[in-house]
């Protein structure tokens, strides 16, 4: 008599309700089999807002650190990439929002307002940075005090080298002080920051134009240049006018407030332009009692430089948009001439004009470096006004002399000036070191579509409070920053794409009971003598922490398994990188487990970067 339920000619038991069939172990090919065909892998995989950062930010581990309530930790975590988190939570665009794979859920991660509460915190509480016990012996000559020059000379203070800043402002900062208007950047930000720097030991040397290169870095005994000197250039273009005093360039205009004075520019304010300069001078214009303020762009809305929320923010504070309109003569009237756009979208005159009334027109047609000094540096080659660099190293053809931000060809924003001084950083010490390894660019990004995100429900984005745009009338800072409850909430919606986040699901979820836990900071191991492979905890696991791969593979062939990954940062309580009895009974020590770091900055001329 037998005790097995008996099948249906259908496949299926009378009494069951379940579709699966019982498989033929003898000859099955599906998840399980007689001999194990495949093997789960733990992995720490790059997420796409490190991938997306300009600054190399490991921006997932610092928002999981303020998820735990450690938020000095996360500031050092954070710095370690980037030392201004209070400046770049203010001006950055946020490219790293942008690739949150969160936006397709229920709205991105706002990382940069909780990088600025991280910041600002760090300034409240008085965090400093620890200097280099250990010191190089090398001087480092860096010309310009802006972003990139900044982040250049602290990562190699960091780094034990001697660093000095030659830059021709009366204070530091560059376009960050005379270019951003102080109510998107407050001064007493910029100057805690960069005040941090003076602490470890950088130089900067004020009111000091450099006009040979060879020169200065003979004179200062320098072992090494890098070169990042703002564009501070307007760029010109023939307007019929018939007076001069009437027209100023954005970029003068915007210095002479940065430095305190008041233009006169009447009542009506015209700006030509349509970049995010454009938008901060006609935004400036209307603080300093402009009733009209109209931006003249050539071209449409859609085809506009500047950024949108510049844009939407200026047409909230009652700047006029004068779309499709080219200034062609500045008389007692503007006269602008009304464009049309191809079947290719290029605008072309129509012969059609009308008159505008200003008082003071400002152009803002783009702005160009001074590199003119470095002409005299034989060897030296140049595309227009920026400087021709090796695209994965940031030197030039003249062996020892760097370059980066507006002085090569990128997109010049601060957070993409501050990128390229911690790379071209790294580079210098290592030309310094005569070291000519360079670590291969990371490329295993997670997607939307790799997570499994019934997991985390929706939790909509918190807002950051901005002043009514009726109450925008000076320089007090328009937008506001999270509470603690709201920062602490948003670093909560991080998905942790890619990387473990200790959610035990694999570890519930494994029928084999073949998966070990190391205990809270340490993750997970697999018992392989136990694993059938069949992938349950690979199909569970909402963040692709786990990869199944063939039986046969290597571990140390597949991107972001092992322990640890050179290059990556570690976890503050690192896991063991040998799994034994003994590591097990004392998980307390061992290697660190890497957590993917996004040391990715868009590259000179579009090439990948580390």
């Amino acid at each position: 008599m037998t005790t097995e339920t008996p099948i249906t000619p259908g496949g299926l038991a009378p009494d069951r309700q379940d579709l699966t069939h019982r498989p033929d172990l003898a000859t099955t090919t599906g998840r399980v089999a007689p001999v194990r065909a495949r093997r789960p892998v733990y992995l720490d995989m790059l997420p796409p807002c490190n991938a997306g950062c300009p600054a190399g930010e490991n921006i997932q581990e610092w928002l999981r650190l303020i998820k735990a309530h450690d938020e000095e930790r996360a500031w050092r975590q954070l710095t370690a990439d980037n030392p201004f988190p209070a400046i770049h939570g203010r001006v950055c665009y946020h490219p790293c929002e942008v690739a949150c794979n969160r936006a397709d859920l229920d709205g991105a991660v706002s990382i940069h307002s909780v990088e600025r509460y991280l910041g600002d915190l760090a300034i409240e509480k008085g965090w400093t940075f620890k200097k280099p016990e250990q010191r190089s012996g090398h001087r480092v000559l860096v010309i310009g005090a802006g972003p990139a020059g900044l982040s250049a000379a602290y990562h190699l203070a960091m780094m034990g080298h001697n660093v000095e800043i030659h830059d021709g402002g009366d204070s530091a900062g560059g376009m960050m002080r005379y270019g951003i208007p102080e109510y998107r950047l407050p001064r007493e930000v910029l100057d805690a920051e960069i005040g941090r720097l003076t602490d470890i030991g950088v130089k900067i040397v004020l009111n000091h134009n450099v006009t040979d290169l060879a020169e200065e870095k003979a004179r200062g005994r320098f072992d090494a240049v890098f070169v990042a000197i703002g564009a501070h250039l307007s760029k010109r273009v023939d307007i019929p006018n018939q007076d001069a005093s009437r027209m100023v360039d954005a970029v003068s205009f915007l210095h002479q407030v940065g430095s305190g004075e008041k233009p006169m520019i009447g009542r009506r304010v015209a700006v030509y332009g349509g970049g995010n300069t454009a938008m901060d001078a006609a935004r400036v214009a209307k603080r300093l009692g402009a009733e009209e303020s109209i931006v003249v762009y050539r071209r449409t809305a859609a085809q506009m430089p500047a950024h949108d929320e510049e844009r939407e923010e200026a047409e909230r504070e009652g700047v006029q948009m004068n779309w499709l309109r080219t200034i062609t003569d500045v008389g007692d009237d503007l006269t602008v001439e009304v464009m049309e756009l191809d079947e290719d979208g290029k605008p072309h005159g129509t012969g059609r004009y009308e008159k505008l009334e200003a008082d003071t027109v400002i152009l803002a047609l783009g702005q160009e470096a001074d590199t003119g000094f470095l002409h005299k540096l034989p060897g030296m080659r140049f595309k227009n006004d920026v400087v021709d660099v090796n695209p994965s190293t940031l030197m030039t053809d003249v062996p020892g002399v760097f370059a980066g931000g507006d002085t090569v060809p990128s997109e010049r924003t601060v957070t993409v000036g501050t990128g390229h001084g911690k790379r071209a950083a790294r580079q210098i010490d290592q030309w310094l070191r005569r070291d000519e390894s360079y670590p291969a660019p990371k490329e295993n990004v997670v997607g939307f579509n790799d997570l499994n995100v019934w997991y985390f429900g929706d939790h909509m984005r918190r807002h950051q409070p901005e002043l009514d745009p009726t109450q925008r009338v000076n320089f007090d800072e328009v937008v506001k920053g999270l509470d603690d409850s709201q920062a602490h909430f948003e670093a909560g919606r991080c998905l942790s794409c890619g990387n473990c986040f200790e959610c035990d699901g694999c570890f519930g979820s494994c029928p084999e009971d073949a998966i070990i836990k190391l205990g809270p900071g340490h993750r997970y191991e697999y018992d392989y003598n136990k694993c059938t492979g069949c992938a349950t905890c690979f199909d569970q696991c909402p963040v692709h922490a786990i990869q199944m791969v063939p039986e046969d593979t290597p571990i140390e062939s597949i991107p972001g398994a092992g322990n640890p990954t050179p290059g990556w940062a570690v976890r503050p309580e690192p896991s063991p990188a040998v799994y034994g009895p003994e590591a097990r009974r004392n998980v307390s020590g061992g290697a660190a487990q890497p957590v993917a770091s996004g040391d990715t900055a868009p590259a000179v001329d579009t090439t990948p970067q580390n």
